[in-house]
């Protein structure tokens, strides 16, 4: 039968958690079921949630103090029946999820998707594969660059700036997801304007580097102007997907004229994952969910930087987005924040050569400016991947070693 099964971390006062997890799985389908005649059983059996397992956990003292009770924690499993959801994430989340997440005690942890509905959703229309090919870059992690400082700047800042990192040797560089659109740097002036700059690097060095402009806008323009956008020859789309919704994410990766690969901004998440006690997984939402909606890149925190997840949370998210799966393409995972050359040798042992390392102050902070960040980057994954140390490989990178100078290392 194709279902969904959903998998909750709860803390309970009760000491009979097959009681909640009943209650939940009846509370999200049909409503009750022992007080309803056998006719309407048989009626209504289709659609009635089932308890798939409960697992109960002794918990620590911390849990009671923080909930203000005595609690018990349990992990539940169930299944909700497709009967009774249209097939989209908005029905599926509600249903799974909706009124349960005002109980406050109760995280989402996973939705595990019957391959019939798992079919029905786009998955990344280039994904990791497709953006290498596009690219010509493989075997190595892809190193990306961030625009710094640009509100308030005109066209010409930001196209000095495209035009270093790219002379740098990045291979993506992605607008600042607050770069909204403005008289300063309209949005498809960027395109244009930006467009000439990297072709003018390409004809100069021979290097290729794809540039992604921020899509914003009311969110039922959204379509047509990704669609100008590919009409103007732009690269790649970077879309603060939480401000707007993983249906409005799934409707432009399903769109046939968006023809360009997305790049998901984690942006407004935090409002929902933090909490080990209710929201969501990070590995469901920044991972599985951003993937089956059609994300070919994924921005999440990374576990070194000021702003960071928990690194077996990382590791989950990236695991999630590049797991086997015959129905939807592997995303790129792009672990940030905090990232600068020295760091390299870490992301490259937890997130393997199929990852994306992305840097804003790292590259621009380079005593060299944006081009000697970005030598820096490729030549300490150069390094990693010539199984040397980061030190023994600056003597031959003046970049490299003024990175390591001025924010230090981590060798693995």
């Amino acid at each position: 039968m194709s279902e969904v099964i959903a998998t909750y971390l709860v803390h309970d006062t009760s000491d009979n958690l097959e009681k909640k997890a009943e209650g939940i799985a009846l509370g999200l389908t049909v409503g009750s079921w022992t007080a309803l005649p056998k006719l309407e059983q048989e009626q209504l059996k289709k659609h009635k949630g089932k308890v798939i397992s409960v697992e109960q956990f002794d918990v620590g003292d911390r849990a009671s103090q923080y909930l203000g009770k005595q609690v018990k924690k349990g992990i539940i499993k169930i299944a909700y029946p497709s009967a009774n959801f249209s097939v989209d994430l908005p029905a599926i989340l509600t249903t799974t999820f909706g009124k349960l997440s005002l109980d406050g005690e109760i995280k989402l942890l996973d939705l595990e998707f019957s391959n019939e509905l798992k079919a029905a959703f786009p998955g990344p229309k280039f994904g990791l594969n497709g953006i290498r090919e596009t690219l010509g870059v493989f075997d190595r992690p892809l190193v990306m660059s961030i625009f710094k400082g640009v509100i308030g700047r005109d066209i010409a800042y930001l196209k000095e700036q495209l035009r270093e990192q790219a002379l740098g040797g990045v291979n993506i560089i992605k607008d600042d997801e607050i770069l909204f659109e403005n008289p300063l740097t309209p949005f498809e002036t960027r395109i244009t304007e930006g467009k000439k700059v990297l072709e003018e690097v390409y004809a100069e060095t021979g290097h290729r580097a794809l540039y992604a402009v921020n899509l914003t806008g009311r969110t039922f323009e959204l379509k047509e102007r990704a669609r100008r956008a590919v009409e103007l020859g732009a690269d790649l789309l970077l879309f603060n997907v939480f401000a707007y919704g993983l249906d409005v994410l799934q409707s432009l990766a399903e769109d046939p004229e968006v023809s360009i690969p997305i790049m998901a901004h984690p942006a407004v998440s935090g409002a929902l994952t933090p909490s080990e006690f209710y929201g969501f997984s990070n590995q469901l939402l920044l991972g599985k969910l951003l993937r089956y909606a059609g994300a070919d890149l994924v921005l999440f925190p990374s576990p070194y930087g000021s702003v960071a997840l928990e690194r077996d949370q990382t590791l989950a998210i990236a695991a999630e987005l590049t797991k086997t799966d015959e129905f939807v393409k592997p995303s790129f995972p792009v672990p940030s924040a905090g990232i600068h050359p020295g760091l390299v040798p870490l992301l490259i042992n937890d997130f393997g050569k199929d990852s994306v390392i992305n840097a804003g102050g790292g590259v621009h902070g380079h005593p060299d400016g944006a081009v000697g960040g970005g030598k820096a980057f490729n030549a300490a994954v150069d390094a990693v991947l010539a199984r040397k140390t980061l030190v023994e490989f600056a003597q031959n990178s003046p970049e490299l070693k003024k990175a390591l100078d001025l924010w230090g290392y981590k060798e693995v």
